[in-house]
């Protein structure tokens, strides 16, 4: 089916990129996002305004057909993810839920209303096995863990508001598997082998999965292999 046109916010990491180079490759036009900028439109998960102002610089170009948000956090340089309670601190918990949940939320605000009102569209938020409540038995990470599962919660009710406007859309987070990016370089020696994926492989994965989806599966969570994730 394809995609004519794409956001993509986070473009400048691994995940990102591979996603714009895959789309591209594809055929789709697509505009990249980046906090940094470095040649893509600035954008900021942690402003609304720039949120705002990136979404009026493409307005003008037409309707989009696909709004992925590939960015994420865990982790500062040098500080890990909450192992204990004791290391619970208010301002990683504020940062984690700025970047991982009310970001999303605020890119779906301003380019839900860019997604073409008729014919099949997709909002995508890049999200983690580690967010599902049900699924969690190992504990820590207390603030992506529950910035996560705030996402999953957004998707869903996000999902029930798009239904309403955009009923040919759909709405869903996604998990990529473990992907060797920066976010996750700390951890790959825990990662049984062939499990550790090439930001490529896990972009095609995802994109395959983006392409068999319909509006009757929006408000959900699914992996890089089309299984769904409860939340």
């Amino acid at each position: 089916m394809g995609w004519r046109r794409a956001a993509v916010v986070g473009a400048s990491g691994g995940i990102g990129a591979a996603l714009c180079d895959r789309l591209e490759k594809g055929g789709t036009e697509v505009h990249r996002f980046s906090r940094r900028g470095r040649g893509h439109i600035p954008l900021d998960l942690t402003d609304e305004a720039s949120i705002a102002a990136a979404a009026d610089a493409v307005r003008e170009h037409g309707p989009l057909d696909l709004v992925f948000v590939a960015s994420g956090y865990l982790h500062e340089d040098g500080e890990g993810p909450e192992k204990d309670w004791r290391h619970l601190d208010a301002s990683e918990l504020a940062r984690n839920f700025a970047v991982n949940a009310a970001g999303p939320a605020l890119v779906a605000k301003h380019f839900l209303p860019l997604l073409a009102r008729e014919g099949r569209t997709g909002f995508a938020g890049l999200s983690a096995r580690v967010g599902s409540i049900s699924d969690n038995r190992l504990g820590g990470w207390y603030g992506y863990r529950a910035s996560k599962a705030a996402l999953h919660q957004v998707i869903r009710t996000l999902s029930v508001e798009l239904a309403r406007k955009r009923p040919d859309a759909f709405c869903v987070a996604m998990h990529p598997g473990t992907v060797d990016t920066d976010l996750s370089k700390p951890f790959q020696g825990n990662v049984p082998e062939g499990k550790l994926f090439s930001p490529d492989y896990s972009a095609q994965q995802l994109l395959a999965v983006l392409e068999s989806l319909e509006p009757a599966h929006s408000g959900r969570i699914f992996a890089w292999d089309g299984k769904e994730i409860e939340p």
